[in-house]
C-alpha cells in the first residue's frame, strides 16, 4: 500500500517511530522521513540502519515553518510526536499543551496546505475520561484531529486518528524499570497491585495505525481492543522470568494516575462500530446548531459501559509471561542476565 510513497513520520526517533520505521523500511515504500528535534538518535538511527531509504528532517512540531519543510512531496503522515511522560506533564502542562495540541494542529495545517493524502494521529488511552495533563493534552489533540477533519474535502486529506493502550516495554514504561531494579538487585516498586493497566506490544500498536490507514474514515478514532493485566501480576510475571527473588514493595499510587485505564468511553461506546478486533468511533457531525440534542437525549447510555482495563480480558501471571517472552526487548534482556 507504500509502493513508491513517501511516508514521513513525525518524532520518528521515539520507540513507536522506530516501530513503524522498521515495519515499513523493507517494503517497496520510496522514502521514509524522520522528523524529530533530537539530532543524536537520528545520527544513531542513520548509522544503525544505514539505508537511503531514511531521511532525517530536523524540526520541532511546535515550529510550523519547520513542520512544512519536511512535507514537501510527503504522501502519508503519521504523527506520533508527542510528550507522554505522565509526571513531566503534571509539572509542565503548557509543554504538553505546545506539543501535544499546538503541534498536531501545526502537523494538520502543513499537512492540508501541502495536500498530504492521509494523516493518522496517534493517541493514548489516558485521552479518555483524563485525569492528568498528558491525558487532556492527547484528548485536546483528539478533538483538533476531528475538527480539522471536518475542514478540508477527505479525497484530498484524510485525518484521522489511533488511540492504543500502553505499549509494553516503550521508553519510560514499567517494565523496563522492573528488569532494571531485579538486575540492580532492588527491591520492584508497584504503585498499587490492583491497578490494571492494557499490554499491547509495539507490533500491535503498529498494526492499529495500517488498520486505520486501510479503514479510517474522515475524523474516526480507531482503537484496538486489547487484553489487560493488574501491575501486581506483571511484576510477578517479570520475576519469574527473570527467577529473581526480588521482593516487591507497595509504594502508592502516583501523581496523576489512575486505577485503570479507558480505551472508549460510555459516551463513544454508544456508537462505535465493532470491527472485531478494532472499534471505529466516528466524528460526531454535529455543527452549531444543535438545539435539538438538547430536547432529544439518548437512553442507550444508561444500559452501555465504557471498555477499560477492569472489564476487558484479564491476563493471569501465565499468559502475561508468554506475551512478554515475545518482546525482542525481553527476549535480548534474558540473554544478557543469563550470561552474566
Amino acid at each position: 500500500m507504500f509502493k513508491e510513497k513517501v511516508l514521513l513520520i513525525t518524532g520518528g526517533t521515539g520507540s513507536f517511530g522506530n516501530a513503524v520505521m522498521k515495519r515499513f523500511l523493507h517494503t517497496d515504500v520510496k522514502e521514509i522521513r524522520i522528523f524529530s528535534r533530537d539530532e543524536k538518535k537520528q545520527d544513531d538511527m542513520r548509522k544503525k540502519y544505514n539505508n537511503d531509504k531514511l531521511k532525517f528532517y530536523i524540526g520541532d512540531v511546535r515550529d510550523l515553518a519547520s513542520v512544512k519543510n519536511a512535507m514537501h512531496g510527503v504522501d502519508y503522515i503519521f504523527h506520533a510526536a508527542a510528550l507522554k511522560q505522565v509526571p513531566s506533564c503534571e509539572f509542565f502542562p503548557l509543554e504538553a499543551v505546545k506539543t501535544n495540541v499546538m503541534g498536531t494542529d501545526n502537523v494538520l495545517t502543513g499537512a492540508i496546505e501541502m495536500g498530504i493524502k492521509k494523516v493518522i494521529c496517534l493517541s493514548t488511552d489516558k485521552a479518555a475520561y483524563p485525569i492528568n495533563a498528558m491525558g487532556i493534552s492527547k484528548a485536546m489533540m483528539e478533538k483538533v484531529c476531528v475538527a480539522k477533519s471536518k475542514t478540508v474535502d477527505p479525497g484530498r486529506t484524510l485525518i484521522c486518528g489511533t488511540r492504543y493502550g500502553n505499549v509494553m516495554a516503550s521508553r519510560g514504561s514499567v517494565i523496563p524499570l522492573f528488569v532494571d531494579q531485579i538486575k540492580r538487585g532492588q527491591l520492584l516498586t508497584v504503585t498499587d497491585p490492583n491497578m490494571t493497566r492494557f499490554l499491547m506490544s509495539l507490533e500491535e500498536a503498529v498494526e492499529l495505525v495500517v488498520f486505520a490507514f486501510q479503514n479510517a474514515e474522515a475524523g474516526d478514532i480507531m482503537v484496538q481492543k486489547a487484553p489487560s493485566s493488574t501491575i501486581g501480576d506483571l511484576a510477578q510475571a517479570v520475576k519469574e522470568l527473570f527467577n529473581a527473588d526480588n521482593e516487591i514493595k507497595i509504594i502508592g499510587t502516583r501523581h496523576g494516575e489512575k486505577l485503570y485505564e479507558t480505551l472508549l468511553t460510555k459516551e463513544e461506546h454508544v456508537g462505535a462500530v465493532d470491527m472485531g478486533g478494532f472499534y471505529r468511533v466516528p466524528a460526531d457531525k454535529r455543527d452549531l446548531n444543535y438545539d435539538k440534542y438538547f430536547i432529544e437525549g439518548n437512553e442507550e447510555l444508561q444500559q452501555i459501559e465504557d471498555y477499560n482495563s477492569h472489564n476487558t480480558e484479564r491476563l493471569n501471571v501465565e499468559q502475561i509471561k508468554e506475551k512478554l517472552i515475545k518482546l525482542d526487548y525481553i527476549q535480548d534482556e534474558l540473554k544478557n542476565w543469563e550470561a552474566r
